[in-house]
């Protein structure tokens, strides 16, 4: 036993402690590193980290070469790409509108590096994420007359640069900063001496993992080896998007009419594009361009989705065709306090919730669905963009739209199952225990006690605090208008209203509308919608021109598609059907059987399902 000894070995995806003996061979103990890191390709070993003194395969014991208990090697795999890093980009920022091209060719500026080691390049990030990885992301301070003594080519303390993640400087903006941005963390990550070369980003997991064969499987056996770690909670140090904004009012407005006509929540996806939020060190903006409503039903307190796949598939693929992606959801939970003056009551605040556990269930499941691209995480992805919305009241008693996202850690024990509302208590959450068919870890969070003492608590129950970020929500001083119609097209699955897509309304749609510009009355998203998705004469595989024309506002393009036989089809249908009336059983676009949403095994009420939590008057 005295021979014993344990030898690190720290390799790009971590640290593994060896066990060997002073008598074993360099070939020997090479085989037992391949083993216990998984090894099948070629692999060095180096005794120092500036890969310097390579353990070669020979016979020589460990003991003549020097290697003793405790001591530290470094392992490289063959092919692995350089750790010097890539330089970031000082390009000219874009436009709100449009990102420069992203380039692979390093810059010779002297900016912040992100690390090799971890690359994925399988992964394709999000185009705003390479942009914002090649920038300086440094903030840049001026001469300060009184307390700068130096030249004007010398830096000090009170003006030298910060760094994007500087807590002190995020503290005093106005208003200030409570989360970093997720490109400024992964700064702070992958700074210091090293440039972050053994930095990775890892997603939680609350599973067994599998393939452990020393014991029978859980509920019978469960060892250290296969059993996850137990997860304490804690607030989110950054986001990954750090603004929310509507092009415009009107977007806004037509999604609350629906509640104004019938005093029904509503439910809708938001779609838009992610953007460089300048306030804020290499911040992300979600721009919202529309809002798409899917099939539900609705009443006061409660909404139900309705199984839509083959629409839902149609609105994606042609919002990708306008550069436009699926950046977040909507909902209303709005109450009328006085119909005579408008007003609505403020039920969302600190003393009830501004999330219940329920909807940050749903927001974990749909954030998981739209995970987040990343080149420094193994599995390809960490995190989401992906953000919520709610309609609510504020506290002046008017509509307010407030944006949230919920932690890394949510998503974790919502894609895990683990985690379950209260039935009387929105703003708890539960931490299920484990049972015969489930394994679950235990979760904790500190809070303070009556003394003021930090104290652990066990996630039985768990306020829903710990796993919200919220996120400004802002409507721009000039409004943008990615669709410029000054008209407007019936928006979809509202037939509880009278509003029906069908070939009528589209004739009246077209009757009204004053603009000569054949762009400006085809650029509304409902009516582009409804042309790929109608039955009667589907668009989907012949819009292509038209919708490239919306995208990039080009008159002439969208003229050549109006003389195509596809268009004179439809002006000669709204001309058969144009004097007869509206009807819901007219020429409907989208549809389908309802069926609650399931998210794992923990069936909500309706909307997968959520339902607002009604409260006592304020």
């Amino acid at each position: 036993m005295a021979d014993t000894i344990i030898v690190r070995v720290q390799s790009p995806d971590g640290m593994k402690k060896i066990a060997s003996t002073k008598r074993d061979t360099a070939t020997a103990f090479l085989k037992k590193v391949a083993k216990e890191f998984g090894l099948n390709s070629e692999f060095s070993v180096y005794l120092n980290r500036n890969k310097t003194e390579e353990l070669l395969s020979q016979n020589k014991t460990l003991s003549l070469l020097k290697i003793k208990h405790g001591d530290m090697l470094y392992l490289v795999p063959s092919g692995s790409p350089s750790t010097s890093g890539e330089v970031m980009d000082t390009a000219t920022p874009h436009t709100s509108s449009s990102l420069p091209s992203v380039s692979t060719a390093s810059s010779s500026s002297s900016s912040s590096m992100i690390p090799r080691s971890f690359s994925a390049p399988q992964v394709q990030e999000d185009e705003i994420d390479q942009y914002l990885s090649k920038q300086d992301g440094k903030i840049y301070r001026n001469k300060d007359p009184q307390l700068c003594h130096h030249g004007s080519l010398g830096k000090c303390v009170h003006c030298v640069p910060l760094e994007p993640f500087d807590e002190d400087y995020l503290n005093h903006l106005d208003p200030p900063v409570k989360h970093m941005s997720f490109h400024a963390y992964l700064r702070k990550l992958t700074g210091g001496a090293d440039k972050g070369k053994f930095a990775a980003l890892e997603n939680l997991s609350c599973k067994i993992k599998s393939g452990c064969e020393g014991h029978p499987p859980w509920p019978e056996g469960i060892c250290t080896k296969c059993q996850p770690s137990a997860l304490t909670l804690n607030r989110q140090k950054y986001r990954h998007v750090d603004n929310i904004m509507f092009e415009n009012h009107t977007i806004a407005d037509h999604f609350l009419d629906f509640w104004r006509k019938t005093g029904s929540q509503r439910m809708g996806y938001l779609y838009g594009r992610f953007t460089e939020k300048k306030d804020i060190p290499l911040g992300i903006r979600a721009e919202v361009a529309a809002i798409y409503e899917p099939p539900q039903n609705a009443s006061q307190n409660s909404l139900e989705l309705v199984d839509d796949p083959k629409a839902a598939a149609a609105v994606d693929e042609i919002a990708a065709k306008l550069g436009l992606t699926k950046v977040g959801w909507i909902f209303s939970d709005l109450l009328s306090e006085d119909t005579r003056i408008g007003t609505v009551r403020y039920t969302r605040n600190n003393d009830s919730h501004y999330l219940s556990a329920e909807e940050c269930i749903t927001a974990g499941y749909f954030q998981n669905l739209h995970s987040n691209p990343c080149r420094l995480s193994r599995d390809g992805h960490f995190g989401s963009k992906f953000v919520t919305v709610v309609a609510t009241g504020g506290p002046d008693n008017q509509v307010h739209f407030e944006g949230y996202q919920v932690s890394n850690q949510c998503m974790a024990l919502v894609r895990d199952e683990c985690l379950l509302p209260c039935k009387d208590a929105p703003e708890l959450g539960y931490a299920k225990e484990s049972s015969s068919e489930q394994y679950v870890p235990d979760v904790f969070f500190k809070d303070k006690d009556k003394f003021g003492n930090d104290v652990t608590f066990l996630a039985r129950p768990l306020p829903v605090e710990y796993l919200i970020i919220d996120i400004t929500t802002t409507f721009p001083k000039d409004p943008q208008y990615t669709f410029s119609s000054t008209q407007r097209f019936p928006i979809e699955n509202r037939d509880i209203l009278g509003e029906t897509q069908n070939f009528h309304s589209l004739a009246t749609y077209l009757s009204q509308s004053t603009s000569t510009s054949f762009l400006d009355i085809v650029s509304d998203f409902h009516l582009l919608l409804f042309l790929v998705t109608n039955e009667v004469m589907p668009l989907r595989d012949s819009i292509g021109l038209l919708l490239d024309a919306v995208r990039t506002s080009d008159e002439d393009l969208a003229q050549t598609w109006k003389k195509s036989e596809q268009w004179a089809t439809i002006e000669q249908l709204c001309s058969t059907v144009g004097g007869q009336p509206s009807s819901s059983q007219g020429y409907g676009a989208m549809g389908g059987p309802s069926a609650p949403l399931l998210l794992g095994h923990v069936v909500l009420p309706p909307l997968h399902l959520y339902e607002p939590a009604r409260h006592r008057a304020l």
